[in-house]
């Protein structure tokens, strides 16, 4: 009885080992997977939902070419423009989460659109794992000259003085401008007229040719104007001044705190492994850090950040939680 307990003993003991190495195995198999150091070993896309030459594709291809030196890969910018932003986004979050496939996107398709599109493709929230927000860029409220206003008050005064007659252009329905306009409609209880053209180019355009007389649109373009007295800065829609126009105070200084930075940030799909995620993040930081890159973001009233994901996530909640409640008050809606 003995010699059968004990080796009965022995070979559940021997099958308990054996259970416990395979576990173990496997378990270090899995552990091995998640390591990247295997990755990346090809070429990165970094899908930009926006045509060349505007701030998404600026911040994508500053950030990728300092990726492709850190990585010794080279990461390669697809522009895929449309929907606002929407059909490069779903692009991406719908792409094989392996981390050879990033989005540089922004306020537009992962905020704007979740206000905008009932049926949107796609969940900023759920679709995405956040890298790390890496710019915001200031708006700026200005006037043609032949407007006989010269501060925010002034307009504001003028807009009362005349309800429903000025004309205030925007780069778009649904745009951060058309939105920045409808929070100061509320704040001020104003009545204008919305005038969207299609971008920011051409609001600029019928800025200089005074075309629409007063607007939002980002700093950069109508800064040089401004210093040549062919624009009037009214205000910068940005809880704190910009490094580009230092004398012009912000909406809140002037009685109205009105803020909508256009953000910009680095996404991968949402399944992506930890792991990978985790050196994104890393080499993208370090690519902020960048003096040139810096230097060419400032000039352009760029705001250099970088954060961790987390930080991006919560930034994302708030933005979508209050572009929502706006669009819904005022009724925004794309045409």
């Amino acid at each position: 009885m003995r010699s059968m307990k004990s080796t009965g003993r022995s070979g559940l003991a021997r099958r308990r080992t054996l259970l416990g190495a395979a576990l173990l195995g496997l378990a270090c198999q899995a552990f091995a997977q998640s390591q990247p150091s295997d990755w990346p070993v090809r070429s990165i896309r970094m899908v930009v939902p926006f045509p060349a030459g505007g701030g998404y594709d600026f911040m994508a291809r500053n950030i990728a070419q300092k990726l492709t030196e850190s990585l010794s890969q080279p990461v390669v910018i697809d522009n895929r423009a449309g929907a606002n932003g929407n059909i490069g986004s779903d692009l991406v979050a719908k792409a094989p989460a392996d981390g050879y496939t990033l989005l540089l996107g922004g306020i537009g398709p992962q905020a704007f659109s979740v206000a905008l599109y009932p049926k949107l493709p796609f969940d900023p929230l759920k679709d995405f794992a956040p890298i790390s927000l890496v710019a915001s860029q200031p708006n700026l409220l200005v006037a043609h000259p032949s407007l006989p206003v010269k501060n925010l008050a002034e307009l504001i005064a003028l807009a009362k003085a005349e309800p429903g007659k000025l004309a205030f252009g925007s780069t778009g329905n649904g745009g951060g401008q058309h939105f920045g306009l409808e929070q100061l409609k509320q704040v001020a209880g104003i009545d204008v007229i919305h005038v969207p053209y299609k971008g920011a180019a051409p609001l600029h355009t019928a800025l200089l040719s005074g075309e629409v007389k007063v607007g939002f649109n980002i700093i950069q373009l109508p800064m040089p104007h401004v210093r040549r007295g062919e624009l009037r800065a009214l205000a910068t829609a940005s809880a704190t001044r910009s490094s580009l126009a230092p004398d012009v105070p912000t909406m809140a200084e002037q009685g109205h705190p009105i803020d909508f930075d256009t953000w910009y940030a680095v996404y991968a799909p949402a399944a992506t492994p930890p792991a990978v995620l985790a050196l994104l993040n890393t080499h993208v930081n370090r690519a902020l850090t960048d003096p040139a890159l810096r230097e060419k973001a400032g000039a352009l009233g760029l705001e250099i950040r970088g954060t961790t994901p987390e930080q991006l996530s919560s930034h994302m909640r708030r933005e979508i939680a209050r572009w929502g409640a706006l669009a819904k008050s005022a009724n925004i809606r794309v045409d």
